[in-house]
């Protein structure tokens, strides 16, 4: 039977559920530990452009290469090789499970104005509680419980509605004079260089946009395939506008120093100040409905990455089985045992949920550089294209945007978040050789071996910097 076909503006719903999480409640404070509303429309100016052109290439790679529809990981695996393609999987996943744990973190913060024994979501209860819930969840999936359609309807509703009546409500408390006081002290002495206060909040907005590459999924399934790139660019331009307007509407309600020191999620106490208790309550409720809502299908996705991963030989065969109710059951015990190490690592972070953010944002930003480079290959040789054209040479210029964007976001990011992903990488390596083993082929080749080299380097000066003390597990690395 024919999978039913999507109107345009079921795409666009589809594009902004996937990019619309719990990283928007918190925006509020996360900026303004960094920036004051000048940065913060310059860090919202460079990622909605950088984001846009990554959307755009994954869009006309889909087009173009229809053939590579396994997973992130391919386009870096058929444009850069075996190892690179392991890197890009390797960091999606862990991004994945990442963002997983990034639920659990918030939603336990949200529950901790009303129980303080849980805190900012990283005490010994929070992580208990959460870890009881993370397998319970897990046990549930096994037995081949699947999120139910009528479910992303719901959590879609739940994420949007308190945030259009948030962004309302705050436009019309604003004070002008708390506002232009927050101008004035951005753009004041000892606030650094504008360049340092936009730099803080780089890897929290790649956080914000994380699912963007979702759009072209959903492809195949348009009744006309001129709307996927409407919906595409529709959709993006909805979300952006949406973390925008919470981001600088929240500056004319607060003092940036009261903002920075919300508890999150932070959307909360400015729309307590801007309306009294009941605003709280709403974004609350709100948030946990969508973060219990997208947290099942976050699991099934961390556990899909694996799958498909390794149906294609980029990981190892063991992790493409699946048990008799149809679930990635193998992928599933190693997804949920990584959360669950993460989730023990909280209680040994300081500022744990921009923490969490910051590091999935860096994981996520390899595939996304990797998918970008291959795209730029895919129209500077013109595979595909017959000859020049002016749609060729769009799709360079976008593609070449896309590239460097992911370029200064990794460099941004800072030298310690590219060693904590090292540990992540180095470690996670195994994988590769007992894939390479398992096919019979050499481990590394060429080039490889110096890729290889320079993570195993920065996962033993990361490893190094944690033991000595020179290195902590906290948000300084992006300004925070």
């Amino acid at each position: 039977m024919e999978p039913a076909k999507l109107s345009r503006t079921a795409l666009i719903a589809m594009v902004v559920g996937s990019m619309v999480g719990a990283g928007i409640f918190s925006l509020p404070s996360v900026f303004a530990r960094s920036t004051g509303p000048q940065g913060s429309l310059v860090a919202w100016a460079i990622a909605g452009v950088g984001m846009l052109t990554l959307a755009m290439v994954f869009q006309f790679l889909a087009r173009r290469r229809p053939e590579l529809d396994s997973g992130i990981f391919i386009y870096a695996k058929k444009g850069f090789g075996p190892y690179v393609g392991f890197l890009a999987a390797m960091g999606y996943w862990t991004a994945a499970c990442l963002g997983n744990v990034s639920y659990f973190v918030v939603f336990k913060a949200t529950l901790g104005a009303l129980f303080p024994i849980f805190g900012d979501g990283d005490t010994l209860p929070a992580v208990l509680v959460s870890s009881v819930l993370l397998w319970a969840t897990h046990f549930g999936i096994l037995r081949g419980i699947k999120q139910a359609a009528g479910m992303n309807t719901v959590v879609t509703i739940a994420k949007i509605v308190p945030i259009l009546i948030f962004i309302a409500c705050v436009a019309l408390a604003i004070d002008t004079d708390v506002l232009m006081e927050n101008i004035r002290e951005g753009a004041g002495p000892g606030q650094g260089s504008l360049v340092e206060q936009v730099r803080g909040t780089m890897l929290v907005t790649v956080f914000v946009f994380l699912g963007v590459e979702g759009a072209s999924v959903y492809s195949r399934y348009a009744k006309n395939r001129d709307d996927v790139a409407f919906a595409t660019v529709t959709g993006f331009l909805l979300v952006l506008a949406l973390l925008v307007s919470v981001t600088l509407l929240s500056y004319g309600i607060l003092p940036r120093a009261e903002l920075a020191g919300l508890r999150n999620p932070s959307m909360a106490g400015v729309l307590q100040a801007a309306v009294g208790p009941w605003g709280a309550v709403l974004v609350s409720v709100g948030l946990m409905v969508s973060v219990a809502g997208a947290y099942l299908s976050w699991i099934l996705l961390a556990a899909e990455v694996l799958h498909a991963a390794a149906r294609f030989g980029t990981m190892p065969e063991f992790l493409s089985r699946q048990n008799r109710h149809g679930v990635p059951h193998k992928a599933l015990w190693l997804s949920n045992g990584v959360v669950q190490v993460f989730l023990l690592g909280t209680l040994f972070t300081q500022d744990t949920f921009v923490l969490i953010k910051s590091l999935a944002s860096s994981m996520s930003l390899v595939p996304y550089f990797f998918v970008a480079g291959f795209g730029l290959l895919l129209a500077s040789r013109g595979e595909t294209y017959q000859g020049w054209s002016p749609r060729r040479c769009f799709e360079l210029c976008v593609a070449a945007v896309a590239t460097i964007y992911a370029i200064v976001m990794i460099v941004a990011g800072g030298f310690d978040f590219f060693v904590l992903s090292s540990l992540i990488y180095a470690p996670g390596t195994i994988l590769f050789v007992i894939a390479r083993k398992e096919q019979r082929s050499h481990v590394f080749d060429g080039f490889e071996w110096a890729i290889f080299g320079a993570i195993v380097l920065a996962a033993a000066a990361g490893l190094w910097g944690l033991v000595s003390s020179g290195m902590t597990l906290t948000t300084t690395a992006v300004g925070h």
